[in-house]
């Protein structure tokens, strides 16, 4: 007579290292549809963005310009004022 044993089978899982293939859409699948208005919303609020930025770096430049001509109004007065010193001349930055 035969006698069957069970034999415990090892558990074994597939491991992938790459990427699922369902979260990458095939290369010939066309683009998704965005609504115009959503693409022309965002692009306008963009533009703003820039356009505050511009505003804040101009602002930023003009207030570089006001101190670097009142560091040069002191340099000025401070030359008049000790004639026979010698200023290190300072850069701008």
């Amino acid at each position: 007579l035969f006698s069957i044993q069970s034999v415990p089978k090892k558990k074994r899982r597939l491991v992938s290292l790459g990427r699922s293939t369902r979260s990458v859409p095939p290369s010939s699948a066309p683009p998704p549809f965005v609504d115009p208005e959503v693409l022309t919303a965002q692009l306008k609020d963009k533009d703003d963005r820039i356009s505050l930025l511009e505003t804040q770096m101009a602002a930023q430049q003009a207030g570089y310009e006001a101190h670097r001509r009142l560091n040069q109004q002191m340099m000025e007065m401070m030359q008049r004022m000790y004639p026979n010193e010698v200023f290190p001349d300072v850069p701008d930055p």
